[in-house]
């Protein structure tokens, strides 16, 4: 599976209201762009990304980000 789609869309990516609370929740961050905190974290050149199925799980700095490989939504990210 080839991570390069996944970095070559990545101004795709985005996430839905429910997903914003979602995602600050489970990684009990508080930042006003929670899709700009996910993409630098998939960004970084550390990040492991790997394609299970229709999603792409991007693990970094002891958590996991679940985008959608069709439509490059931000499903879920939460601690390991």
């Amino acid at each position: 599976m080839d991570k390069e789609v996944l970095l070559s869309n990545i101004d795709k990516v985005h996430t839905t209201e429910m997903g914003i609370d979602r995602i600050k929740r489970n990684l009990k961050i508080d930042t006003n762009d929670v899709v700009k905190y996910c993409v630098n974290k998939v960004l970084d050149k550390s990040c492991s990304i790997y394609k299970l199925g229709k999603n792409w799980y991007c693990e970094i700095d002891n958590i996991i980000i679940t985008i959608n490989s069709y439509s490059y939504t931000i499903i879920t990210a939460h601690i390991k």
